[in-house]
């Protein structure tokens, strides 16, 4: 008679906790609203940060019209353009036009400013592309090896390599390939993207074959400022995995070693390897300004340093606001993906 009893039991427990999924359902989307909430926010102030720019480097007016334009000329233009207006009403008008996608007009290229950076966004995107996908495919193996056999000479090797890979700028590494690789050795080319072909309207170098070549050396330099980082991140945090309990009776149930290191081992190594991931890429789209300018890559970075000897305000905020929006929506995404692989962000994060 005991056996019933204690299924009927069961069946109550279970039924008690049948309202655990719609929890975590609404502690899930309370977390993502917040998310949310916090990427607008750092959005409004980068807006701020940029028509603070725009309004406190030059004359907009002045910029349009030259010197010859008499002051009644200009005060007329500053009346019209709502220079004149409140400082708060300005603010509103210029994210109004932001959200509408108007950043303004270069001075230089005479073109919406937004336009001139999408022109170049190609360019910089297939960079850190390919700087992503050369640390994606190091990081991971090398990583787990030095974590496995950190007495090896190779593991020691790696690890030494990664000390100065940290320590070296990005644009000396750039150096040293340039001299390397294109002027003793000739094998790659070291200026501009080359061959490019028209794809629905990207100009992109990934489809021939001297787009991809003169693709090589940048990409080797853009990922050096993350890959040491990254070879290192996954060593720790795989050789504190290895010592847990839970891994120890992997090894008692005898189960592979490829199993308990890749299944077991590597899986819980993802989650800190995941979040860093999210912030660095954001931080590639910066080190391009470096990596561009000494390779003349013709993409975002290397039009933000030609705007800046023009004095292109314009096309300055816009790059700022463009830059910021990408990085906050790409770390926003990243912090979502995390909440959904691990639960206890969401209901650590939870007031």
């Amino acid at each position: 008679m005991r056996l019933p009893a204690l299924r009927a039991g069961s069946r109550k427990f279970t039924h008690g906790a049948d309202p655990a999924p719609d929890a975590c359902r609404s502690l899930m989307f309370a977390f993502i609203i917040r998310r949310v909430l916090q990427a607008i926010l750092v959005m409004v102030i980068i807006a701020f940060i940029g028509f603070a720019v725009q309004h406190s480097i030059g004359d907009p007016v002045r910029d349009m019209v030259g010197e010859r334009v008499s002051l009644a000329e200009r005060e007329a233009l500053r009346e019209q353009l709502g220079l004149n207006d409140p400082v708060l009403v300005q603010f509103g008008r210029f994210c109004w036009k932001a959200l509408h996608g108007d950043l303004g007009t270069s001075y230089f290229h005479k073109r919406p400013a937004l336009d001139v950076i999408v022109s170049k966004a190609p360019a910089t995107l297939e960079l850190v592309f390919g700087a992503t996908v050369i640390i994606l495919l190091f990081c991971f193996p090398v990583g787990i090896y030095t974590a496995i056999r950190p007495r090896a000479w190779f593991s020691r090797l790696v690890m030494a390599a990664s000390t100065i890979g940290v320590a070296v700028p990005v644009f000396l590494t750039a150096i040293v390939l340039i001299y390397v690789f294109g002027v003793e050795l000739r094998w790659l080319p070291t200026y501009g993207r080359g061959v490019t072909v028209n794809v629905g309207g990207w100009d992109t170098g990934l489809l021939t074959a001297d787009g991809l070549r003169h693709l090589i050396l940048p990409s080797v330099s853009l990922s050096s400022i993350m890959l040491p980082l990254y070879i290192r991140l996954i060593r720790s945090e795989m050789m504190e995995v290895l010592e847990t309990e839970y891994i120890k009776f992997a090894w008692a149930k005898g189960l592979s070693r490829w199993r308990v290191w890749l299944l077991h081992a590597f899986k819980n190594t993802l989650l800190p390897v995941i979040t860093v991931f999210g912030v660095e890429i954001g931080i590639l789209f910066a080190f391009t300004l470096l990596t561009e300018t000494v390779f003349q890559w013709q993409g975002m970075g290397f039009m933000f340093l030609e705007a800046v000897e023009r004095s292109d305000t314009a096309l300055l905020v816009a790059y700022l606001v463009v830059v910021g929006v990408m990085f906050v929506v790409i770390n926003t995404v990243v912090d979502i993906c995390y909440g959904l692989v691990n639960p206890m962000v969401r209901i650590a994060g939870n007031p």
